[in-house]
């Protein structure tokens, strides 16, 4: 297959290197076209999706098309301007020649439940953060479409971790970590390598026009994370911020437990990393080699 891959960065690269690894050829369309792309086997693409011009000067004929593309603000506008208007400008510009598959990652945080309950692809998706609610115009942007005969698969990515990335594990590392309350609030994640998993997976079995929910097997409360940290890093357990003190849902912070069966069951998806356990001792066995000291996220 030729394959286009929209913000060719953490998510993409490795998701390229894996189709290129399958025998695919492959394209990474980045705004910049740094080097590591063309080492993993990668055609680079230089363009904006946010500038329809910048799209019209490249080829558009793609079997696959993945927009995993980040936004590097993280203000409304910004989501606005790459995701939902980004969004719109790549359906535009593939319309003549579809792809015989797009699949889009959108994000677990359209869902804004508070209660621990479980969510699946059928639960309302009424946010009350602006960004996540841009992420919910740019689903249905893509939904539509999909109507109209664009085959576009939506993704719903829970918190991703791996090699150099984990919010809560680097805050944990550095001390700077909290428990919310009585640390009763559930994360959601999915290590990097079963994002790349799940995405090939849409891309060879997804319904155009569907949603799946891409996350690990096992939603943890923040207090059961951090004890198994504590205990796996000899290290104390973050002070607690009481409840009263707890300004997170202000900010849009959820709490829910995110149901994965659509994915496995309809997609067949077996997790590499089914859940925080296996995922997170896999990456402080990496910390620990003399080449694996943390970076940035």
């Amino acid at each position: 297959m030729r394959v286009l891959i929209i913000g060719c960065g953490y998510a993409g690269l490795p998701l390229g290197a894996e189709l290129v690894r399958q025998g695919h050829e492959v394209f990474g369309l980045r705004r910049t076209a740094p080097e590591e792309l063309r080492a993993a086997g990668i055609e680079p693409l230089t363009a904006d999706i946010s500038r329809p011009d910048t799209l019209a000067k490249l080829p558009h004929d793609f079997d696959w098309v993945v927009n995993c593309a980040a936004s590097g603000g993280g203000s409304a506008d910004d989501y606005r301007t790459l995701y939902l208007e980004g969004n719109r400008n790549v359906v535009a510009w593939l319309a003549g020649l579809p792809p015989r598959k797009f699949v889009y990652t959108s994000s677990t945080s359209v869902y804004a439940h508070n209660d621990g309950s479980f969510v699946t692809e059928q639960s309302p998706a009424q946010p009350e953060a602006a960004t996540a609610r841009v992420l919910v115009e740019t689903e249905a942007l893509l939904l539509a479409a999909a109507r109209n005969g664009f085959p576009a698969v939506v993704l719903r990515v829970a918190g991703i971790y791996g090699p150099g990335r984990g919010y809560a594990f680097r805050q944990f590392l550095s001390g700077e970590a909290s428990l919310d309350g009585d640390g009763q609030r559930y994360l959601n994640m999915v290590h990097r390598d079963d994002l790349t998993g799940a995405i090939i997976a849409a891309l060879e079995r997804g319904t155009p026009g569907e949603i799946y929910n891409v996350a690990d097997n096992e939603p943890v409360t923040q207090l059961e994370f951090f004890e198994w940290l504590a205990a796996r890093l000899k290290r104390p357990l973050p002070r607690r911020n009481p409840a009263n003190e707890d300004s997170g849902r202000k900010r849009g912070v959820t709490n829910k437990r995110v149901s994965n069966a659509r994915l496995r069951t309809e997609l067949k998806y077996a997790f590499q990393f089914p859940n925080f356990r296996a995922g997170y001792a896999a990456e402080i066995s990496r910390l620990s080699q003399p080449s694996g000291s943390p970076t940035r996220s």
